[in-house]
């Protein structure tokens, strides 16, 4: 009998996966970056649909097989999409989650990611639309330090989205941004 990991995660994307699967990639505070298949996700009515839905925070059972995991339950804990009401912030956290997919190549037990990503989802939703771009200059910097793309001082803790550090980041976009690609550069994806 395999072993049974509880954790909790956030769904960074889906892929189609033969006729009824779909294949997860899971941001997990315990395990850091994982996919994972789900069996009979695609069907009408699948139990696990909307636990395992692009930007849900669930609580999960994933169980390791020979060569790969396996999502054996899944409870929704917060909806990201729902409480992302606009498409402008929906977009500003795809394009931090196409970021993370793009260079963390397989799987990463790093558990820095999970607190960056649930902190800019949390400052997405809550904070007000001029800290937005803020935010997401923020964490695509701390994603590329994470990774070791960036070695210059990233402000803040990881996952602190706090206005007033949001209003710094804004006085010196221009460098940020400029950090950015440098990094994105150096990965060479």
């Amino acid at each position: 009998m395999r072993h049974k990991y509880e954790t909790r995660g956030i769904v960074l994307s889906r892929t189609p996966l033969g006729e009824a699967n779909a294949l997860i990639t899971l941001l997990t505070p315990d395990l850091g970056f994982v996919h994972a298949r789900a069996q009979g996700l695609r069907r009408p009515g699948a139990k696990l649909a909307a636990a395992l839905a692009t930007f849900a925070e669930s609580s999960l059972v994933l169980v390791r097989g020979r060569e790969s995991w396996r999502v054996a339950g899944a409870v929704l804990e917060e909806n990201w999409f729902i409480r992302l009401c606009r498409s402008e912030p929906r977009m500003r956290a795809a394009r931090i989650s196409r970021l993370l997919v793009r260079l963390v190549a397989g799987e990463m037990h790093d558990p820095a990611f999970f607190p960056i990503m649930r902190g800019l989802l949390d400052a997405l939703a809550t904070l007000p639309e001029e800290a937005h771009e803020s935010a997401e200059v923020l964490a695509a910097l701390r994603v590329l330090a994470a990774l070791g793309f960036d070695a210059g001082t990233v402000p803040g803790e990881t996952s602190v989205f706090a206005p007033a550090l949001l209003t710094e980041i804004m006085k010196n976009r221009t460098s940020y941004i400029t950090r950015i690609n440098r990094g994105i550069t150096a990965s060479e994806l």
